[in-house]
């Protein structure tokens, strides 16, 4: 009998430790904890620290507090203008009622199928609105924020329904399908060589123009030198004649200056090797050869 009593109070210890045991529970600071009994949740807290709840009859669950990141498979999305897209993206978002969450979800994996549903079905929406050339273009790349924000309300809106706040959703890329990504290609290169022709075309203008500008300033220049050219060269013919009349302003200046124009044009007419002069003997240079 004392062996038996000894054994039903070790039990009823190590039972009483168990149950002991059982019925606290800890909170960390980054944690939500819902507890649940027979399945109906009777508490959720997300204070740390720990907690009490009737062992063997209440359970815990528990579900992360802060920002998740959830990648979500590229999709593609048709535009405004029928043009299949490839649409990768991720979201931002947490946990903001624990108890509507846990009801209407129910765990972390669910509610990243959800909100994948939920982003598609945003995304379809609103790039179903815009054209191609609205989302693929040279643009500065903030001026598509805007379509990000609307994609991020979107889905906010739809969250919340379900204890889920969207922080944000991020495009990582927006690509095009192989089937028409050589045709955008090529598009893009006509639209920049069209734009590099205008350029040429708008420099040669304005080089012509130049040029033209250029040419004229130079003929002017030109003429203004000959014009000067030609002052100074009859100034110079003038003031040569001047000094001659003055050298030769006397009879005997005269005739000596036209006897060595006469030398010079006989020294002229004899460079040759069997040249012949005929010169009157009364002539002054038949005068002066005959009778040196």
């Amino acid at each position: 009998m004392k062996i038996a009593i000894k054994i039903s109070l070790g039990v009823l210890l190590v039972v009483v430790i168990i149950a002991l045991m059982s019925s606290f529970y800890t909170v960390e600071e980054n944690e939500f904890a819902c507890v649940k009994r027979f399945s109906k949740i009777i508490d959720t807290t997300d204070e740390p620290g720990l907690h009490l709840m009737i062992p063997f009859v209440d359970s815990v669950d528990k579900f992360p507090k802060g920002i998740m990141i959830y990648d979500i498979s590229p999709s593609e999305v048709l535009t405004s203008d029928k043009q299949s897209m490839t649409v990768d993206s991720y979201v931002l978002w947490r946990i903001q009622d624990p108890l509507l969450f846990y009801q209407s979800l129910g765990s972390s994996l669910v509610a990243e199928q959800k909100l994948d549903a939920l982003t598609y079905n945003a995304l379809k929406n609103v790039m179903g609105t815009l054209a191609q050339s609205d989302i693929i273009n040279q643009d500065d790349p903030t001026e598509r924020n805007d379509i990000y924000e609307g994609i991020t309300q979107n889905v906010s809106e739809l969250a919340v329904s379900y204890g889920i706040e969207v922080v944000d959703v991020k495009i990582k890329r927006l690509d095009l399908p192989e089937a028409n990504e050589q045709a955008v290609y090529s598009r893009m290169i006509s639209e920049r060589m069209q734009i590099a022709e205008k350029y040429m075309a708008d420099g040669e203008y304005e080089a012509s123009i130049i040029r033209n500008q250029v040419d004229k300033e130079v003929n002017i220049m030109i003429s203004n030198a000959e014009v000067q050219a030609e002052l100074l060269v009859a100034e110079g013919e003038a003031e040569y004649m001047r000094i001659l009349a003055e050298a030769y302003n006397s009879d005997s200046r005269r005739e000596f200056y036209e006897f060595i124009l006469a030398l010079d044009a006989l020294k002229a007419s004899l460079n040759g090797d069997e040249n012949m002069v005929v010169l009157d003997a009364d002539s002054p240079l038949g005068r002066i050869l005959l009778n040196p």
